[in-house]
């Protein structure tokens, strides 16, 4: 059964007629035939951002896709039709006030219409923002994976669509956002660190297992634990200088072992 937190990705995997039944729900699904558009945000977003994206009924969508992947006709339901268009608000007047030395842009458009993985970028100007900072991103679908990943940072977001293929974003330091507190559970002083990664969703295990090892010092060993083989995470590894081991213990537990490579 196809399920809301299911990523795209999966649901296609399942049948690839199920394409249509998404291109027949939102005309802004069509953009998921494009293979490096597909490569890049199908394996992010799941069946209910894509639902938020579109403008869609979540569970309507879900079940048009659960009976059309049993090969029963998808009933046209009132409730899985886009919601009326409707005017966004404006941009708020303190964040356009924000000084051009504090506003910081990042089109990573280019890079998903070709099929490049941009995060590394967007976090390394996450990391590199000032405390009054604002980071403004481009994109060509709405970045909803980011919202959860920054607000643990302490970082709240406003969204405009500029065109059906051309997203703005301003994330900026925010009151009500708690940065994560996952660093703060793990001890330095311990020769093997622990990072249970099971319960969370793409792109947060990678995120945090990388802020782990920016300030992991040598000689030390971190253990992710995770349900599968964190296939984007061992490049970054090779680019970052660690060597890494793989146990595969279950179907769903898989322990990786991070350390630095000797020099």
């Amino acid at each position: 059964m196809i399920r809301v937190d299911d990523k795209l990705s999966t649901v296609l995997a399942r049948d690839e007629r199920l394409l249509n039944v998404l291109t027949a729900a939102a005309p802004s699904f069509e953009s998921l035939r494009n293979p490096s558009l597909r490569k890049n945000m199908a394996s992010r977003v799941t069946v209910e951002q894509a639902a938020q994206i579109a403008g869609l009924d979540a569970a309507a969508l879900v079940e048009r896709l659960n009976r059309a992947f049993h090969e029963q006709p998808p009933a046209v339901e009132p409730s899985a039709r886009p919601r009326p268009n409707v005017a966004r608000p404006p941009v708020p007047a303190e964040l356009l006030a924000t000084p051009p030395e504090l506003l910081f842009d990042l089109d990573v458009r280019d890079d998903l219409r070709s099929g490049v993985e941009p995060f590394a970028r967007i976090m390394s100007a996450a990391r590199a923002l000032p405390p009054d900072g604002v980071l403004r991103i481009r994109a060509i679908f709405e970045p909803a994976p980011l919202y959860r990943v920054f607000g643990k940072k302490g970082l709240g977001h406003f969204t405009e669509q500029l065109a059906s293929d051309d997203w703005r974003v301003w994330f900026f330091r925010s009151e009500s956002s708690e940065p994560s507190p996952v660093a703060s559970t793990l001890n330095p002083e311990e020769d093997v660190i622990f990072l249970d990664v099971r319960d969370l969703e793409p792109p947060e295990p990678m995120v945090q297992t990388l802020e782990v090892l920016a300030t992991m010092p040598r000689g030390k060993t971190l253990v992710q634990l995770n349900v599968r083989v964190p296939q984007f995470l061992l490049p970054k590894l090779d680019e970052q200088g660690f060597a890494y081991e793989i146990r595969e213990q279950s179907s769903d537990l898989v322990r990786l072992f991070i350390r630095h490579k000797p020099n």
